[in-house]
């Protein structure tokens, strides 16, 4: 009955067998009073700890605890126990269902009535339970803070008493069941946490009680009350929404590695965020190999009735969007997440803020890792596991409100309604969602480097210097990028990847089935060179597999198939092209290199004699550089050998062509004759969103700028681009695209007023966008299925 870590093991007991026990009972009824008096009677002590000595029995209740236990100058045996209620067994597992509520109770925890009649008709659903139990001199050593204060040791007692009584639940149950407890109690009995509330009130001038009382209601509203009855029940019911639109294809061998590594460190699970079935599907996977549930951060957007109760029983955790300087919130934050890694909590957030609109990642948000950071650098924690995690789904059925909201709709928001449109459009199959699991990153290794030396627990509370402040932010985004690279390198290209890339590829022009099949062979090719990750490709192999798939994608609105003429041809639907873009985008960075070299090629064989290759190398970097807000690049040595690498791929006499510094068009040719250009189908959207940025810019003079009203003034200007053919396709008009773009500008000094002849960077900015265009359409006139485009 420690109380430490949990599943840390406990300390051998002094020498010595003791001459008394203290029962610590946890009793709701007269009926587990009864069970657990008969167990005590029939010697059940000596049984199962070898102790033949003189039982006391105490209310699990800090007023009794206090009263009898706290002040006995003997060492007795403190044992807690308590009656498990378990639900009937159905298929070999005992999970609470629907059908046990008809009986009006919780088969975890059955009112008086059923208890009486389970012992006499179910005997096997009860069992007389012990925790782990300490010496009472073991107790106070554990807790030296509490010393001096009867009440506070006696909460103490009581926690570890809960604590233990929960893992030897959890024995029985599974780890799927692991949940907290008198959290809150915990925390606000901290002296290091009580200490840091006294500087905060010190240092805003408020009274110290109040700032205590501001703690307790925001930690309250914080911690996620999970129950093991409503997470069951929720699981139930969320299961079917999901099951059918989707068959999960998930990575057993990644999920029992996690399993061993979850035994000594707790996990932070980094998702990609596409859906609002996300935590569902992820959660759903990992009870379904009986991982403790993750505390799952959410956004306040969920809030509402009844999914908002529910899921906070289920371990979401809803903080506010923003707290500014409330530095009582803040303290109330990082106290909570250090204390849940510390006991070896699992978690759980999005980092990118927010599910993507364009089906690639979005940059990552910071704030989550920066708490863990404190926690890291505090000593809280020893270490975290942090573990990228891809969800990547054939379809998805909401598609068409994420699109819509690209081109400038209003998102609807959260709320009853919401949810009951939301249940029924995942009623639709969507084939398969993959999850697959990164390499875990150690939180230690990546973010324990930075400062001179390490701070000490005690310094948690006090300023850090701005040199170790801006160790720890470049150390955070460090991890951040690393994550984002580790969910990317798991992603498969799907079938639908696939088939849109080819069809978003052809502007405008429909492609029969053998067309089709035609472009998707070098891209095949090229990934199985490569080794790269992939869905169910097999289903493409023959023409009626890949028809089907076009089908598919008929029925879903993003294909548009013609029947008229002799053989049916496929195209991109009018007004679908965000759509496909999507399912594109989330395996496009597989190509995003293939597609640089090919730009720099072009760019190589513009430049004069002697200077090409020179030419071609600053061309990558610089399309590296206008392509960061966008994409994860690495540094710049390994990015030019990645760039070599691919290089090899596309040609592998590269090296011989380019001895004399001398781009050839023999190069060109070889890269037409692998019939496999992608700049086009990668890279076109991005350039022609940044061209629309960059032009509007060039058209203002200098002013501080209103982004919102900026990137809509972009949407209704591409719109007019689109219909002028100045973009070559709908979804390069996307309001994360035209952010993203707006960010790049910000970073090379547009947007300052007071800059350095910033009118006439901007000028030469749309200038180079308009060079890079050219190229683009210069590459897609070299692909064999897209020869009727003009260069």
């Amino acid at each position: 009955m420690i109380d430490h870590r949990p599943d840390v093991p406990a300390p051998p007991a002094p020498d010595g067998v003791p001459r008394s026990v203290v029962a610590l009972v946890d009793a709701g009824s007269t009926v587990e009073r009864e069970l657990i008096g008969g167990w005590l009677a029939e010697g059940g002590i000596d049984a199962e700890f070898g102790v033949d000595a003189p039982v006391t029995q105490l209310d699990l209740d800090a007023e009794a605890v206090a009263l009898r236990l706290v002040g006995r100058r003997d060492d007795p045996l403190v044992v807690p126990i308590r009656v498990l209620w378990l639900p009937a067994e159905r298929d070999g597992v005992r999970r609470t269902t629907f059908a046990d509520l008809v009986t009006l109770s919780n088969p975890r925890r059955p009112h008086r009535l059923l208890q009486r009649r389970l012992v006499h008709r179910a005997p096997d659903r009860h069992l007389v339970l012990t925790g782990q139990p300490a010496r009472l001199s073991e107790l106070r050593a554990n807790n030296p803070a509490t010393a001096g204060s009867a009440d506070t040791f006696a909460r103490a007692i009581v926690r570890a008493g809960v604590v233990a009584l929960e893992r030897a639940e959890r024995a029985v149950i599974g780890d799927r069941y692991k949940v907290p407890r008198l959290v809150a109690e915990e925390i606000l009995d901290s002296p290091d946490f009580l200490r840091r509330l006294d500087g905060i009130a010190d240092h805003i001038g408020a009274n110290p009680r109040d700032v205590y009382r501001r703690a307790e209601k925001a930690l309250r509203e914080l911690v996620a009350a999970q129950s093991r009855l409503v997470s069951d029940l929720f699981t139930q019911a969320m299961r079917p929404v999901h099951a059918s639109a989707w068959k999960v294809d998930y990575d057993r061998s990644g999920l029992a590695e996690l399993r061993r590594i979850n035994q000594a460190y707790p996990l932070v699970f980094l998702p990609s965020h596409r859906s609002y079935v996300d935590a569902f599907v992820l959660g759903d996977a990992l009870a379904r190999n009986d991982f403790p549930p993750n505390h799952v951060i959410g956004g306040a957007n969920l809030r509402f009735w009844p999914i908002g109760p529910i899921a906070r029983r289920t371990g979401t955790v809803f903080i506010r969007r923003s707290f500014g300087d409330d530095e009582v919130y803040k303290a109330v934050v990082e106290e909570y997440f250090a204390y849940l890694l510390g006991k070896r909590f699992n978690l759980e957030w999005y980092f990118e803020g927010g599910r993507t609109r364009t089906g690639k990642l979005r940059p990552p948000r910071y704030g989550l890792l920066n708490y863990l950071a404190a926690a890291i650098r505090s000593r809280r924690i020893d270490d975290v596991m942090l573990v990228p995690v891809s969800i990547t789904y054939e379809r998805l059925n909401e598609l068409g409100a994420i699109a819509s909201e690209q081109a400038g709709g209003v998102k609807k928001p959260e709320g009853l309604p919401w949810l009951a449109r939301y249940i029924r459009s995942q009623q639709r199959s969507a084939g398969n969602v993959y999850i697959r699991f990164g390499t875990p990153l150690s939180a230690r290794e990546r973010l324990g480097a930075y400062g001179d030396p390490m701070l000490p627990a005690a310094a948690a509370t006090e300023p850090i210097t701005p040199e170790v402040a801006a160790q720890e932010r470049k150390a955070v985004q460090l991890l951040a990028f690393e994550v984002a690279v580790g969910i990317n390198a798991v992603t498969p290209i799907t079938v639908n990847a696939l088939v849109t890339l080819v069809l978003l590829g052809v502007h405008e022009r429909a492609l029969t089935l053998g067309e089709v099949r035609m472009a998707l062979e070098p891209v095949r090719g090229y990934i199985r060179q490569r080794g790269l990750p992939s869905g169910e490709f097999d289903t493409v192999d023959d023409d009626l597999g890949l028809a089907s798939v076009l089908e598919q994608l008929s029925l879903a609105r993003v294909v548009t198939v013609y029947r008229g003429g002799v053989e049916p041809v496929y195209s991109i639907q009018t007004g679908a092209h965000l759509e496909a873009a999507f399912y594109r985008n989330s395996a496009v960075h597989w190509f995003v290199n293939r597609a640089i070299v090919e730009l720099s090629v072009l760019a190589a064989v513009e430049a004069p004699e002697g200077e090409q290759l020179d030419a071609g190398w600053d061309s990558a970097y610089r399309l590296r550089d206008l392509l960061k807000f966008e994409f994860f690049f690495p540094e710049r040595t390994e990015f030019a050998a990645e760039m070599t690498a691919e290089m090899l791929l596309a040609d592998p006499n590269w090296r011989d062509r380019t001895a004399d510094g001398t781009v050839g068009t023999d190069i060109l040719a070889a890269l037409s004759d692998s019939g496999f250009i992608m700049a086009h189908r990668v890279l076109r959207s991005f350039f022609d969103a940044q061209l629309v940025v960059a032009e509007r810019l060039a058209a203002q003079d200098p002013a501080p700028l209103d982004r919102k009203q900026f990137i809509d003034e972009c949407l209704a200007v591409g719109h007019q681009m689109l219909l002028q053919q100045r973009l070559h396709s709908p979804e390069s008009v996307s309001s994360e695209l035209f952010a993203s773009a707006l960010k790049l500008a910000d970073n090379h000094g547009l947007l300052d007023p007071e800059g350095v002849d910033v009118p006439a960077r901007r000028r030469a900015f749309a200038d180079e966008l308009r060079v890079i265009g050219a190229r683009i359409s210069r590459a897609a006139a070299l692909d064999p299925s897209n020869r009727t485009e003009a260069p």
